[in-house]
C-alpha cells in the first residue's frame, strides 16, 4: 500500500494499447495540475497494485482508477478520471444515471475490440523525459 498513500490518485492502464495510451496522452494534457500519476498494467507499480485490490485475473480487460483507498474499474474509472479533472469534464456524471450493466456492456465492447480498432503497441509506453515523473515503473 506504500505506492497508494504516495499516489493517491492512480491510473493503471494496459500499456501496450493505443487506444489506453492514446487516453493517458489526452489526460496527462488535461491535467495541469498534475493530480494523477500512471502506472502500465504491465509495470512492476501497476502489477503491485491490482495484486493489492486482487484485480490479476480480468485486470487486463479495464482501466483501473485507484482513488484514496477505493478502485474503480470499466465506466465508473473512466467517469470518476473525469469528473476529476473538473471544469466542463464533471457533466459525464450525468452518464451515472444511465445503468452501470449498460454503461459496463458498452465500455466491455469496445475493450474487447480495442486492440482490432486501435491496435497493439509491440512494447509498453515509454514516456519522455519531461513526463517520467507522473509515470510509476
Amino acid at each position: 500500500m506504500e505506492i497508494l498513500n504516495k499516489h493517491p490518485s492512480l491510473i493503471i492502464f494496459d500499456g501496450v494499447c493505443n487506444l489506453c495510451c492514446g487516453s493517458v496522452q489526452f489526460l496527462i494534457k488535461l491535467d495541469k495540475k498534475a493530480i494523477f500519476k500512471f502506472a502500465s498494467l504491465q509495470s512492476e507499480a501497476g502489477k503491485t497494485v491490482t495484486n493489492e485490490f486482487q484485480l490479476v485475473p480480468n485486470a487486463m480487460e479495464t482501466i483501473i482508477f485507484i482513488k484514496g483507498k477505493q478502485y474503480f474499474t470499466h465506466s465508473d474509472a473512466v467517469l470518476e478520471i473525469l469528473w476529476d479533472l473538473g471544469g466542463i469534464w464533471k457533466v459525464v456524471r450525468v452518464f451515472k444515471l444511465i445503468p452501470k450493466l449498460i454503461r459496463n456492456y458498452i465500455y466491455t465492447q469496445i475493450a474487447k475490440r480495442r486492440y482490432a480498432i486501435f491496435g497493439k503497441r509491440t512494447s509498453c509506453l515509454i514516456p519522455n523525459p519531461s513526463l517520467q515523473k507522473r509515470f510509476l515503473l
